[in-house]
This record gives structure tokens, sequence and C-alpha cells, in this order.
């Protein structure tokens, strides 16, 4: 069995806002009890920062670039994963696994993700099911029940996502949905906790002002809902007899929604807490891992949990591409620290239908490098971070020259490099681009290759930008796009 969240057990939009991530100020106990159970993984990374894709990499071992869910799924022109791609729910359906769904989805099309129990937001309010932990406990027990198949649960909490673009009465973070205020509704199994900005942790790359500090207090609250439901979700586990043979993924889909967060391939846009909680693997309960590990192990990893194989198959866009998942099993991991994980790769196209800004990176390692396919646009700006009170104070300080309390200039955040080059050892804020330093030139051609060839291997439609064109043939290769003009 096996029950996966993406704070979303999964959750959606979560840093590492929690004791388990040295954070001692929001109270999270049951992340914290389950981390004593669980490996910790300290160098986790999603391999997109983006909702829509992310979940799709998770759901399909899959990049985003090759998948086919570039950007969010929504609306009825914006994206979907290829029909033909295998996704981890149809693999487990046809290996008699009981596969089940609650909360935030927001993938498709329903072919691809086929669930057996399925209470998400196309079928009801994402707040009743992706924030309401009573109605979530209540659904989990729902699910457990008169069934006596192994499992798969993917429990997708909304919390901590903004929602002041979309539902501004509750809040920033919808930290007053529930919370028994007038007008708020009451969610009975949470006990509401509040931080004051003054309380609050700023991460290094966000801006250390009120309205900084105010909005973080704010996705505290949302944080510690987050907690109490995970407690919640565990509860039922337990009392359905499930603890002992179930395997326990904890995550998120991409980095908080904050300047230089959610929609960057810098590390503060990918790095992602990761808990593993295996019954058979308690040999490292409660110890940190340095391996390099991605949110496209989690496929691999549930499949060598059932001893379900891959199926070899191939995509009508790249028909001479083998599909085959270029992500690990992390159930070695649980037994013993690997000593040669130390690569993970990222591809971001879009976020919103309007925000193209292609890039592809790799961590090796320290070495972090980036490449900004279209570095001679603006980088885009999400409207969920642009209507938000920290990035509207952080315009308004600039656009009067006031100090903004941030490591960088909106112009810098803007205007980007094609190549960028960072060593996160000594510059963790990746503010010292590298690339175009002599003494790293064998560090930039060694990543340029790496990342070229896992393009190719994962059928990248961008491999050969900005300076090319991809043939369209049964064996492509990259054509100048120089005409003479």
């Amino acid at each position: 069995n096996i029950l996966a969240w993406l704070q979303n057990l999964e959750s959606d939009d979560a840093g590492f806002e929690t004791e388990v991530y040295n954070n001692s100020v929001v109270h999270t106990p049951h992340l914290r009890s389950l981390a004593q159970r669980s490996l910790v993984f300290s160098n986790a990374f999603t391999s997109v920062s983006s909702c829509s894709p992310s979940r799709s990499t998770i759901l399909t071992g899959l990049p985003q670039h090759q998948n086919g869910m570039y950007g969010l799924h929504q609306g009825v022109h914006h994206f979907n994963s290829f029909d033909e791609v295998q996704s981890l729910p149809l693999l487990l359906k046809q290996a008699n696994v009981h596969t089940g769904i609650i909360g935030k989805k927001h993938i498709g099309p329903g072919s691809v993700y086929p669930f057996d129990f399925a209470y998400t937001e196309e079928n009801n309010s994402v707040l009743q099911v992706g924030r309401n932990i009573t109605r979530i406990k209540l659904l989990v027990r729902k699910f457990f029940q008169n069934e006596e198949r192994p499992f798969f649960l993917y429990v997708a909490f909304h919390d901590t996502h903004r929602c002041g673009h979309s539902q501004p009465q509750y809040g920033a973070f919808c930290e007053k949905f529930g919370n028994g205020d007038m007008g708020m509704g009451r969610i009975p199994d949470w006990t509401p906790e509040y931080y004051t900005p003054e309380q609050v942790k700023v991460p290094p790359f966000v801006p250390d002002t009120p309205a900084a500090r105010a909005d973080l207090a704010a996705q505290y609250t949302t944080v510690s809902r987050l907690d109490q439901g995970i407690g919640l979700v565990l509860q039922e586990l337990r009392e359905a007899g499930y603890e002992n043979d179930t395997l326990i993924i904890y995550s998120s889909d991409n980095g908080i929604p904050f300047p230089n967060g959610r929609t960057n391939l810098y590390q503060s846009g990918t790095a992602e807490p990761m808990l593993v909680s295996s019954p058979e693997h308690r040999e490292r309960w409660g110890d940190a891992s340095n391996a390099y590990v991605s949110l496209l192990d989690i496929t691999p990893t549930i499949l060598d949990w059932f001893s379900v194989s891959y199926p070899s198959y191939s995509l009508p866009g790249s028909p001479a591409t083998p599909v085959y998942l270029t992500g690990r099993s992390l159930l070695p991991a649980l037994v013993t620290e690997p000593s040669s994980w130390h690569t993970v790769y990222s591809s971001q196209s879009l976020h919103e239908v309007t925000m193209y800004y292609p890039t592809r990176s790799v961590h090796q390692g320290a070495y972090h490098l980036l490449h900004n396919l279209h570095y001679r646009m603006p980088f885009p700006i999400d409207q969920d971070l642009y209507v938000s009170p920290t990035f509207q104070d952080l315009l308004n300080r600039t656009q009067l020259s006031q100090p903004t309390h941030w490591f960088k200039s909106l112009q810098q955040y803007y205007y980007r490099e094609r190549w960028e080059l960072f060593d996160t050892r000594t510059d963790p804020l990746e503010t010292k681009n590298l690339a175009s330093d002599p003494s790293f030139s064998t560090v930039l051609e060694d990543l340029r290759q790496r990342l070229q060839k896992w393009q190719w291997e994962t059928g990248d439609p961008w491999v050969c930008g900005p300076d090319y064109i991809l043939e369209d043939k049964l064996e492509p290769r990259c054509r100048p796009l120089y005409n003479g003009l």
C-alpha cells in the first residue's frame, strides 16, 4: 500500500516552513512525528516549478516537456498530457491496485490519469476537498472502507497555496477559511494557530519587509492546518490497520509563491521537502540523506514498491525516442546512503498560458546550471504573485526608489543571462553567475553536455533552442535558424 501526500502528502506551493527543516516558529508536530519514522531528504527538488506540470511529472515520472503538460491545466485550450502517456495511476490500475485521489488534481486528460476513487476540484469545491481537513479525513475513511486490494492514495492538500486572487474574502492564503469567524464557516477538526509578522523567519530570497512578513504569517497559519490534516489522515491509516504495511511519501509540487520562488528554476523555486517512510525499511528512520533526488523519482519508487514494470513504448511526437524513466527508485536509499546520487534535472516551459519562458537546468552536486532559452524576454510574473501584498510592496518600493530589502533588483529578476552557473556551496542564494568565468569553463561545458544529453533522451522539443530549430523527422537534428537576412 502507498499513501502519498503532495502538500498537496503532497502540499501545494509549500517549502521548508516546518519543524522538520529547522523552522522553529511554525508548529508542525505531525510532520515532526512522521519525520521520526522517515528518511528525510535534504536535497530534494521538483523537476518543474509550476503546479500542473509538476503534478504530471509526479504521476508519470516524465518531465513536463516529454509528457505534454507544458503549463497549467485550466481553460479549454490549456495543457494536457499526451493521450499515449503511461501514467502511474494507469499502470497501477492495470496491476489491480485500488487508486484514489483526494484534493487538488489539476491535471488531465482523465483517460491518462484514471482514479477509482476521486474527490477533486473536478467534482467538488477545492476548498472542501483540499483545505477542509475534516472533509478530507472523512473521505480518507471512506476510501479505506470495503476495499481489500492493495491501494495507492494520493492526498493533495490545497494548503499552502495562495487564494487572495480568486477568493480574497478568505485572506491571502485562505487562512481564514473555516476558522469560525463570521462568514468563514468552521472546520471542526481544525484548531487555528496564528503568528505575528515579528515571529516569522523570512527566507533569505524573500524581501524582509512588513508586507512580506504579514504574508508569511498568514501562510504559517495554513501550514499548521496542513499539519493537523496530515495528523488526521495518519490517524485514519492507523485505525484502518494499514500503518505497518504502507509506504508514505510527503513532498510538495513547487516552491513557495514569493519572489524568486515558484515558476523559477533557481534553487529557491525547486528545492522541496521530502519524507519517505517505509515500515519495511526502518534502518534509517529519523536519518537525513544528502542524496540529490527529484519528484521524477516518485513514479519509479512506487512501481518498485508494487513490483510493477514500466512498459516499452514511444510517443507520437518522438517515435524514434523510446520512453523510459530517467528517475530512480528511492527504496535503496532507505537502506544505505547512496554514494553517487548527485544529479537532478529540471525543465520549465510555461506556467499560465501567457507565461512563456522556457528554462532547463541541471544540478551536479553543488554546481547548478540554468539555460534560459528566451533570455532576451523579461521573466513573466504570474497573477497570484503579482497581486500579492509582497510583490505589490516590492513593485511600489522599486518605482519610488525606496529600499526593497531584497537581495536583487527587479531589473535583475526580469532580465537574465542565457547561461547561469552557480556554486551553491559558497553562494546558496545564487547571486554570482560563474558562466563567463574562464576558471569554470570545464564545469560549464560538462554541465551543458549533461543537460543536452538528458534533453535528447527525454524528447525535449526545445532541445535545439534558441539558436537552432528541431527537424520534424524520424531522426531529427538541429538546423540553424540564421537565414542570411
